[in-house]
């Protein structure tokens, strides 16, 4: 049985897009910096087609197309490739972006300290972090909210990562104002909807399901969140990348699987999956109702798409 929504967000969609058409504007190569979504297979495919994923500026050529990956950057890195000359393409998703701009407002509206709702490792919170003059911390626990040492009174904001799980964010917020009781934010407004969307198919996917399997990256956030939420349905859940990690003894006594896919996941790993399922003796398919989103992306300004290119390569 499988999820509906699930695979692709637009904000994926458009990152891939911007790599693709980038090569196909510009030429190979093109750099990347940092892997464009959390999914390897997505890095492999457009790796192959000239795209260079990079960690550092400095082994980017002076000048040379440079593409800001889904999760957004720090200040100092889009600054860092301006003194070198290099091309910026933005294709952080709008909706981190927004998150981006939510948090530089709060600061100039008066605020002396940042708290950031999320995963200190996180590329998308690591940008967050240097998107502001003034201190941040970043939690992900009430011990760690607790152990924050601001001053009671200090005009303090807050933003969340886009990927969290609203049930346990509101906790982590009552956290906050228990003990910071002026902090200014927007509540969990931040998360993304396709978050959101894919966390209520999942909730009902382990309604009808004896095993849930998400389709994905062990990096993805957004995935670990999905397999999150069907344990918490009470359904036994497994986080997979690709066919070769499902594990026969796992499907003792199970008559129906529940199959989704984080937001940087394409569709061909899901497909690649049920066929797998297949050949163990799965012997019906069915797709779940549920949301049809219909959000897109326009590319990133100075790109000309010459035909849809993440549709073409990853659908």
């Amino acid at each position: 049985m499988l999820a509906q929504p699930r695979g692709f967000c637009a904000g994926v969609a458009r990152a891939i897009d911007t790599v693709d058409t980038a090569l196909e504007n510009f030429g190979a190569p093109v750099y990347v910096y940092h892997d464009i979504v959390h999914n390897e297979s997505v890095v492999a495919d457009l790796a192959k087609r000239g795209a260079v994923f990079i960690d550092d500026l400095a082994t980017a050529p002076q000048g040379a197309v440079v593409i800001f990956s889904a999760h957004g950057v720090t200040r100092a890195i889009r600054h860092q490739a301006e003194l070198r000359g290099q091309r910026i393409i933005d294709a952080t998703c709008p909706l981190v972006s927004k998150v981006h701009l939510q948090a530089s407002r709060l600061v100039e509206q008066g605020a002396k300290a940042l708290v950031i709702l999320g995963h200190a490792e996180h590329d998308e919170v690591v940008g967050l972090v240097g998107a502001v003059d003034v201190p941040v911390m970043v939690v992900s626990s009430a011990a760690e909210i607790a152990a924050l040492t601001f001053d009671r009174d200090t005009p303090l904001a807050y933003v969340t990562q886009t990927t969290l799980v609203p049930q346990d964010t509101e906790p982590l917020l009552t956290a906050l104002f228990q003990k910071y009781p002026f902090a200014r934010g927007a509540g969990t407004e931040s998360i993304c909807y396709a978050t959101l969307n894919r966390q209520r198919a999942v909730r009902r996917l382990a309604e009808r399901s004896d095993l849930v399997l998400v389709i994905g990256s062990a990096r993805s956030s957004n995935c670990q969140r999905l397999q999150e939420v069907a344990a918490d349905c009470g359904v036994p859940s497994r986080l997979v990348e690709q066919t070769s990690d499902l594990d026969l003894a796992w499907f003792e006594g199970v008559e129906v699987v529940g199959v989704t896919s984080g937001a940087s996941t394409p569709e061909y790993l899901v497909r690649a999956v049920c066929r797998r399922l297949g050949d163990l003796g799965a012997t019906q398919l069915g797709i779940l109702p549920g949301l049809v989103e219909t959000t897109h992306f326009a590319l990133p300004e100075g790109l000309q798409r010459l035909e849809p290119s993440a549709k073409r390569l990853f659908s």
